[in-house]
C-alpha cells in the first residue's frame, strides 16, 4: 500500500477477488491493520489476536460471484493452506465482501 496527499491510498483493491488476494497476504503477513481497515465495520471485530496466526502457504479462487468495479457486492469462494501443527491444512471459504465510497469490504464468510 502506498499513501498519497491527504493520506488517501491509491491501490486500493477495484475488485472482490482483488481484496480477497491483499487480505490473505496480510494474514500471511500478519498485518494486522490492513485486516481490520479492510473489514467492514459492522462485522469488524474489536481487537484480532494474529499470536496464533498459522503458516499460510497458498491461496487457490474457486468461484467467484459479481465483485467487479461496478457491482456493490461480491462472493469470493476460496481454498486457503496453511501449515498448523506440522500437518497441511485447508480453510475453504465463501466470503461475501461489499463496496461501499468505492472502496471493497470483507463482510462475513461460511466456512465449507
Amino acid at each position: 500500500m502506498e499513501p498519497c496527499e491527504a493520506g488517501v491510498v491509491t491501490d486500493q483493491p477495484q475488485t472482490a477477488e482483488a481484496l480477497m488476494r491483499s487480505r490473505f497476504e496480510a494474514f500471511r503477513r500478519a498485518d494486522r491493520d490492513w485486516l481490520l481497515a479492510t473489514w467492514h465495520p459492522s462485522t469488524r471485530p474489536a481487537e484480532l489476536d494474529l499470536s496464533d496466526n498459522p503458516r499460510w502457504r497458498g491461496l487457490q479462487i474457486v468461484d467467484t460471484d459479481a465483485g467487479e468495479p461496478q457491482d456493490d457486492r461480491g462472493v469470493v469462494e476460496f481454498r486457503a493452506t496453511y501449515i498448523a501443527d506440522g500437518e497441511l491444512e485447508i480453510l475453504h471459504e465463501r466470503s461475501t465482501f461489499v463496496r461501499e465510497d468505492d472502496r471493497w469490504y470483507y463482510l462475513d464468510g461460511e466456512v465449507r
